[in-house]
């Protein structure tokens, strides 16, 4: 029986929806996959997949990185071919686990981030080890398929249906831009279900070599970070990254390369290490408080243009950042509190993110940058719903405590 077959399966779809709703996610995500589990939206697309008809083009689309500037590029199916796709890699990820490595810990049952950071810093010794970290440059649309085919062919064994499909949708030379049909290099095509597994599968005999030696290693996705007691030995595993990574077509991204010495800390997944210390990596503190100072920017223009109150100004701040920070009623995605505080073992970063999501708050109701602006006290601002990141951080503990 092919993986294919299950998808049009009501009972696997229901486990489906039974996983999803058990995760942190968009409440209007939740709610649109109920709706078509419940029209059974998934039956067409099982129809064509059977009778072998072609899947529509993806869509090409770019993301700008606001804090770059670059240029990310991301492919999007059709809704309901979206969501098949998504179910279909949900139980790819699950019958062929067995097959990565313990140092993976990106899209699998059982692993995260969290958990790597953790096994990590739990390492005796990690602080005075010397740590190599690094970062591939365009991974997902940069797999070379020749390369992979092969590897996604031995996985799957004795599933040919579904080894065809997964054949078809990845060697297929065209995407839709803006309506038109163009022929471009689309790897495993990023924003895409089954680039997850793809992108885990690719460099599995890397994840495979460095848990052959037996050293502290972690890779999430594009992400890898290695460490070892002997700068030399350090160099090896460098050289045996790049030479691996060289032949898949593959190149570390010089800007987010990183070689750390004993005692100076290591930085992996947005979360820092030193001394034992567990904190939110500098960068990440930048790129918040970076997006924080575009939207005081944006809010005083909407301010001085529109006439309203600097109170309504700084409660829409409030309103948005508290739907990154903690989440809200109609979002509850992925927030900084769900990804850090589970983590972190200080409030050094988070001091810093309060005192200036404050001192944003202070110049927009005041419309100064002076002493004068701490006319503005923080119980002025605790009216207007502002939360703050220790506080909820220390909360969280407290209920967290046997």
């Amino acid at each position: 029986m092919s993986l294919l077959d299950k998808l049009s399966d009501p009972n696997c779809w229901e486990r489906f929806y039974e996983y999803k709703t058990s995760l942190v996610s968009k409440k209007s995500f939740t709610a649109e996959l109920r709706s078509f589990i419940d029209g059974k939206g998934y039956l067409p697309v099982c129809g064509r997949i059977s009778s072998g008809e072609s899947f529509p083009l993806p869509r090409r689309s770019e993301i700008s990185k606001q804090e770059t500037g670059k240029k990310r590029v991301i492919y999007i199916y059709p809704p309901a071919e979206n969501t098949v796709l998504k179910l279909l890699t949900h139980l790819m990820l699950r019958k062929y686990d067995g097959c990565f490595a313990g140092g993976l810990y990106s899209f699998r049952p059982n692993h995260t981030a969290q958990m790597a950071v953790r096994k990590l810093t739990r390492t005796p010794g990690i602080g005075s080890m010397w740590a190599y970290k690094a970062d591939i440059s365009n991974y997902f649309n940069s797999v070379d398929i020749s390369l992979l085919m092969p590897m996604l062919e031995k996985t799957l064994g004795n599933d040919r249906e579904l080894y065809g499909f997964l054949s078809s949708l990845l060697t297929e030379p065209c995407v839709l831009d803006d309506g038109r049909r163009i022929t471009e290099q689309k790897g495993i095509m990023a924003g895409t279900p089954i680039s997850a597994f793809c992108a885990n599968l690719y460099l599995s005999e890397l994840d495979r070599r460095f848990e052959a030696l037996g050293v502290p290693y972690a890779r999430y996705s594009d992400d890898i970070i290695v460490f070892s007691e002997d700068r030399d030995k350090l160099d090896e595993y460098k050289e045996l990254v790049h030479s691996f990574l060289r032949e898949k077509g593959l190149t570390v991204n010089p800007d987010k390369e990183l070689l750390s010495a004993p005692g100076e800390g290591w930085v992996f997944l947005g979360l820092s290490y030193k001394d034992g210390i567990i904190d939110i990596a500098p960068a990440s503190v930048v790129k918040l408080k970076a997006k924080m100072r575009r939207k005081t920017r944006a809010l005083m223009r909407w301010q001085q243009r529109s006439g309203i109150s600097p109170e309504k100004a700084a409660k829409a701040f409030i309103r948005i950042f508290e739907r990154k920070l903690f989440g809200g009623n109609e979002d509850n995605d992925l927030t900084w509190s769900y990804w850090y505080f589970p983590v972190i073992n200080t409030d050094r970063s988070l001091r810093v993110i309060d005192r200036y999501a404050q001192d944003c708050i202070r110049y927009l109701i005041s419309g100064k940058r002076t002493a004068s602006r701490f006319n503005v006290r923080y119980e002025d601002m605790k009216q207007l719903g502002l939360r703050s990141l220790v506080h909820e951080y220390y909360s969280r503990l407290e209920t967290e405590d046997p």
